[in-house]
Order: C-alpha cells, then sequence, then structure tokens
C-alpha cells in the first residue's frame, strides 16, 4: 500500500463507506444553516442528505466555509508522527480556499517534519469529479505506485476529468453569480436548463442549454459520447441533488449507449448543494480533454 496517506476533503462527496474502504483521511468543510454550524461529513452524521435537502426546498439558505489551516495541521500531525507521509488532494481552488490551505498547513509543517514528504495537489474538480480523482487515486497506491507517481498521476489526470452537469432551479445560480438575474427568470420561464462543465482552472462554466428537463440530462450523455475514453471500460461517477431517479436515468442512458456497467452514485453533499440547490444532476468520466 505505501508508506504515505491520502487525505482529501468533503467536497469529493464518495460515499462514506467507499472513503472509508480506500483508507482515505477526510478532512470536512463545515456549512451554516438556521443558527447552526455543522460539519459536511461523509455519512451525512451531522447534517443527513434529506434533512439537508429537505431544508433548501423549505427556502433556507445555506452558507459554507473552507476546511482551515487549523483543521489540516491537526489531522495531518499524527499522519507524520506515525512516520508517513501525506498525499492531500484538495477541491477545486477555483471555488474554494481549502486548497490554499492545505498548502500553508504543508509549509508550517516541514520544518517540524523535515524527514517527512507532504504533497499538496489542486485537483481543480469538485464533487463526485474530485471524488473520482481521489478513487483513481487510491487505486493506483493500491497497485503499488510511489507517492511521487501518485501525485504525478492527479497533476496529469486532473485536466482529463469531465464534469458535466444541469440543474433544475437556476435561482441557486442566480445567487451564487453564476448567471444574472433576467437569464434566471427567464429561462425559469421558457423551462431552459443550463449545460455546464468545470473547465481546466476549476471554474463552473455554462456552455449550453436545454429544453426541458429530460433533454438536459440527455446533453450530458452526449458530451460523455463526445469526450470520454473507453466509456464501457470506465468507473462512471454521477452525483445528484436528492433526485436519484435523474441519476438513474443518465446511467441508464449510459449503458445504453456505451455498454459501461460499473457507476457510483451519491448525493452531492451539502457545501456543494447549498450553492447548487436540489435537482442538480452530474456526471463525471475520464476523456481526452475536459
Amino acid at each position: 500500500m505505501g508508506d504515505y496517506v491520502i487525505f482529501t476533503d468533503s467536497c469529493c462527496d464518495l460515499p462514506a463507506e467507499l472513503a472509508e474502504s480506500l483508507s482515505l483521511e477526510v478532512v470536512p468543510l463545515r456549512l451554516s444553516m438556521g443558527g447552526q454550524e455543522y460539519r459536511n461529513l461523509l455519512d451525512g452524521s451531522e447534517i443527513g442528505f434529506k434533512e439537508f435537502y429537505g431544508r433548501i426546498r423549505a427556502g433556507e439558505m445555506g452558507t459554507t466555509s473552507a476546511v482551515s489551516v487549523g483543521d489540516y495541521e491537526a489531522r495531518m500531525r499524527p499522519v507524520l508522527e506515525a512516520g508517513k507521509d501525506i498525499l492531500c488532494l484538495c477541491f477545486s481552488s477555483g471555488l474554494s480556499t481549502t486548497f490554499q490551505s492545505a498548502s500553508i498547513a504543508a509549509e508550517d509543517l516541514r520544518p517540524e517534519f523535515p524527514q517527512r514528504k507532504i504533497f499538496v495537489v489542486d485537483t481543480l474538480s469538485a464533487s463526485l469529479g474530485q471524488g473520482l480523482l481521489v478513487y483513481l487515486c487510491a487505486k493506483e497506491r493500491s497497485a503499488g505506485k510511489s507517492l511521487e507517481e501518485v501525485r504525478d498521476y492527479a497533476e496529469k489526470t486532473k485536466y482529463s476529468l469531465c464534469h458535466w452537469f444541469t440543474v433544475n432551479d437556476l435561482n441557486h445560480l442566480k445567487r451564487g453569480g453564476r448567471i444574472s438575474a433576467a437569464t434566471a427568470m427567464f429561462g425559469t420561464m421558457l423551462s431552459i436548463k443550463p449545460v455546464m462543465h468545470m473547465d481546466d482552472e476549476g471554474h463552473l462554466i455554462p456552455v449550453g442549454k436545454a429544453r426541458g428537463r429530460k433533454a438536459s440530462l440527455l446533453a450530458l450523455v452526449d458530451e460523455m459520447e463526445k469526450r470520454a475514453i473507453d466509456p464501457a471500460g470506465q468507473t462512471i461517477f454521477i452525483s445528484h441533488g436528492d433526485c436519484r431517479e435523474d441519476a438513474e436515468f443518465v446511467a441508464e442512458e449510459i449503458r445504453r449507449r456505451f455498454g459501461t456497467t460499473d457507476f457510483t452514485i451519491h448525493y452531492v453533499g451539502p457545501v456543494i448543494g447549498s450553492h447548487t440547490g436540489c435537482g442538480v444532476v452530474a456526471l463525471f468520466f475520464v476523456g481526452k480533454e475536459r
């Protein structure tokens, strides 16, 4: 397995049991809602996925905060004291200061542990896109690859990690400044659904529009058809904002078109869900380019 530990943060949105099986150290981001702060834990033990989306539907708003430098240092120090090295794969710097916090923590700890290696990678990814990159890196580690080899694999592969998603409610993107108020109003009136992706700098970019929900879901699979490398042989990750049936529809269309058999489908966690709202469906796969 190698004498190093893979760290990531809870915006990877991996199922808790999968993260545990991969021996990951997962540091949580935080969510404030209704005057209370919750850690965004992968098992939903502080705020459950159904509870969170129910409160969003009822009109509550969440505010989110990145992992702090102190949080990283507190989790990294025992690993370093145990004589292990660290590879930390962080939520996109285009969306959060979490990568910056991890980088500062690593700088602070290096003089204290001069014999240890700490590498921090900006995945430029989010949700199960980040989760997929972490999953692939963990598989490389299990195959016996060294710390440096897996770091280099992450740096190379992140630019092939395709994120394609659509949302049902444009108002959350409006509040986050992703689209204008007028676009949100007219899009809602006309049942226009944006099709978006994450660019090479880790930012969310609107790239198309579909008329109606089904068309927007099919558009995600169309993008996979254009870009995916060996779609039948890949592990495909799909995340959703409490709309599993729509995520299953996307998976079934992928099975039908490409014969793909390996899927992981899971919730968009509360931190990212605070910005995308209910009804987001996101598709992640390895492609020729993002």
